[in-house]
């Protein structure tokens, strides 16, 4: 029996997942903690909720498809609480650790989740959401550039260097 390691629905969400993974390290590199909670009188999300942000999103995901893990800054992030003020955020340092745990075990769960999976309907009580696996793959994939693009543009707005791509 020939198996199929990737769901035809899934191969565009997947570079664009591999892109993410390392666009996330590039997009922080460099940028000092004191710095990633910086707001600039405004009430933008800052670097470091953003990251940790990212971060929770892709262990949601990963526990939507079967595994049972959290993130070190979980009470922080999960039911998708917005920025809180007044709260120390964690490092960056410790965000990108746990992106480089959690990404090669989505990648994994990614890589052979079935189109019956995909269709499956998850429901969320406390947002008083409910939608199909693939609309949460394809929701995280575009929020993830959206939030990395953010964080670019922040790196410029503290006088950092542009984010690097390769």
């Amino acid at each position: 029996m020939e198996t199929k390691p990737v769901s035809d629905r899934m191969y565009g969400f997947l570079v664009l997942y591999d892109m993410h993974t390392k666009f996330y390290h590039s997009v922080l590199e460099g940028i000092k903690d004191e710095d990633a909670t910086k707001r600039l009188d405004t009430k933008a999300n800052h670097i470091a909720w953003l990251a940790g942000s990212l971060l929770q999103e892709r262990f949601e995901l990963a526990n939507l498809l079967g595994l049972g893990l959290k993130a070190g800054a979980d009470e922080l992030f999960k039911h998708h609480q917005g920025i809180k003020d007044d709260v120390k955020y964690p490092t960056l340092s410790t965000y990108e650790d746990q992106w480089n745990t959690i990404s090669p075990i989505l990648i994994e769960k990614l890589l052979h989740v079935t189109d019956e999976q995909l269709d499956e309907v998850i429901n969320f009580p406390v947002e008083q959401m409910s939608f199909p696996l693939f609309e949460m793959v394809s929701f995280n994939t575009y929020r993830e550039a959206n939030c990395i693009g953010q964080i670019a543009h922040w790196r410029r707005l503290l006088g950092y260097d542009g984010m690097k791509y390769m």
